[in-house]
């Protein structure tokens, strides 16, 4: 009996710290929903999951933003462990500081604390879907001038630090507005994107996909049939001519703003124009993700293009969304845990089922259940007969009570356990159980106590 109480001391003060991790940085399969919407705060991500995830859809896509002054990692975490439990998909627009009418220029120095922030968020998918400013062809976007120089230099360095920070980080460049003239405050798509390459002939080496925003115009009122430059099909022709000017790199496109105006157009009629864009127009393979703008924004300057009225009531274009076939998506999210400590019964009798528990901690992205989450051994035995556990979510700590058969022979035995991920990968370190596994006679056993029995002096405990 002290061998089986120390094997069961050593069992459970044993610790090893060994974790890793297995996923790839894929884009979206064709298991991928497309579907997504623009929000301005989290307070609007249970409504946006309703809209995105509905009529068999899952994992669609929400563009946010975040500016210098809202760096707060606490929230922004909070925010992402939201959208996990929610299965949305973050697409991060990266923004400065707003100065009266105009955005403040970037300053070089920002980029490594844009690095250290982004980099020390545990993101929802292996992918981390980043856009380096907005519509930096409009001089209020970038300081009060037009600069296409300082920008493409600007995205070249961040989006260059940013895959030295982490391959996982996936770039994109700020969304044009292609509908823009040459005026003193705005440039031609054209010719801000000539002047970029001028500037940076290598930009696309850093980028790895392309941000559009295929606005209705003019007026956010032209037709869903509408094809081309200043249409919903934007994206098409933002893609040829990138490629007049050489660019030969396949960029996967994130719409992250469309949309028609509820003022010019009948917010009855936008539900079906949504519909036919779907079906017709961005379902083209190269499009990723659509994300209108936007979900909840019912005072000026936005409210034409708000999915919520100002008493907290949708548009009828929400509803009608909703109703719009879906795919449930399967992004990549990274799976990797440790196993802490690891217990099982020390004494084992032979034949019968025994139990035990793991102590495990999830390091990864996804939220742990018993669908997605296997124990298994390193001898390929499928000893576990039965296992239960609470979900548990990125770096928390939870047991897992497992059932076990034993071998038909007495003797110490070892299993070396460890947990599988959903994709049947191995995701933890091993860790060693043991216990003594004995033939038990009822005959012996009654014999045992009534010699332990005896051999106890009750006189003392008798007056």
């Amino acid at each position: 009996m002290k061998k089986i109480f120390s094997i069961f001391i050593s069992l459970t003060i044993l610790f090893n710290t060994y974790s890793c991790a297995f996923a790839e940085n894929l884009l979206p399969s064709t298991a991928n929903n497309k579907f997504g919407i623009h929000i301005t705060s989290e307070k609007d991500l249970q409504s946006a999951a309703n809209l995105i995830n509905s009529d068999g859809g899952d994992w669609g896509y929400v563009t946010i933003v975040i500016n210098e002054s809202e760096r707060d990692h606490n929230r922004w975490q909070d925010v992402l462990d939201q959208m996990r439990s929610l299965h949305l998909i973050p697409i991060v627009r990266i923004a400065t500081k707003a100065d009266g009418d105009s955005w403040e220029i970037p300053q070089e120095p920002e980029i490594n604390n844009w690095i250290a922030f982004l980099n020390n968020l545990n993101w929802v998918v292996k992918n981390r879907y980043v856009i380096i400013g907005n519509e930096p062809n409009h001089a209020s976007e970038w300081g009060g001038k037009i600069d296409p120089a300082g920008y493409s230099n600007y995205l070249y360095e961040f989006a260059q630090k940013l895959h030295q920070a982490s391959p996982d980080f996936f770039v994109l460049p700020a969304g044009l507005d292609a509908s823009a003239a040459n005026t003193k405050n705005t440039m031609d798509e054209a010719r801000f994107l000539r002047g970029m390459l001028a500037a940076q002939p290598k930009l696309f080496d850093q980028l790895d996909g392309w941000t559009s925003h295929s606005y209705p115009n003019p007026d956010f009122s032209g037709k869903d049939t509408d094809t081309g430059r200043g249409t919903i099909d934007t994206f098409d022709w933002e893609l040829n001519y990138l490629k007049s000017l050489g660019v030969t790199k396949n960029l996967p496109v994130f719409i992250t703003e469309t949309g028609w105006s509820n003022i010019n157009i009948d917010p009855e009629k936008i539900g079906s124009m949504y519909e036919y864009a779907f079906r017709n127009v961005w379902n083209d393979s190269r499009v990723i993700a659509v994300t209108p703008f936007i979900l909840d924004y019912p005072q000026p300057p936005f409210s034409q293009f708000s999915w919520e009225k100002s008493d907290g009531s949708f548009y009828p274009y929400y509803s009608a969304f909703q109703k719009i076939p879906k795919v449930a998506g399967d992004p990549t999210q990274i799976e990797s845990g440790q196993i802490v400590a690891a217990f099982a019964q020390p004494v084992i009798p032979l034949g019968s089922d025994f139990v035990g528990f793991i102590l495990a901690k999830n390091t990864g992205q996804s939220i742990w259940d018993t669908k997605n989450i296997k124990i298994a051994n390193d001898l390929g035995e499928n000893f576990i007969k039965d296992y239960s556990f609470n979900d548990l979510e990125p770096g928390k700590l939870g047991l897992m009570f497992f059932k076990a058969e034993t071998p038909y022979s007495t003797g110490i035995y070892s299993r070396s356990l460890f947990l599988r991920g959903s994709k049947g990968q191995r995701i933890t370190n091993s860790f060693l159980i043991e216990a003594a596994v004995v033939k038990l006679d009822q005959t012996k056993i009654s014999e045992f106590f009534r010699s332990f029995l005896g051999s106890l002096n009750l006189s003392n405990f008798i007056k």
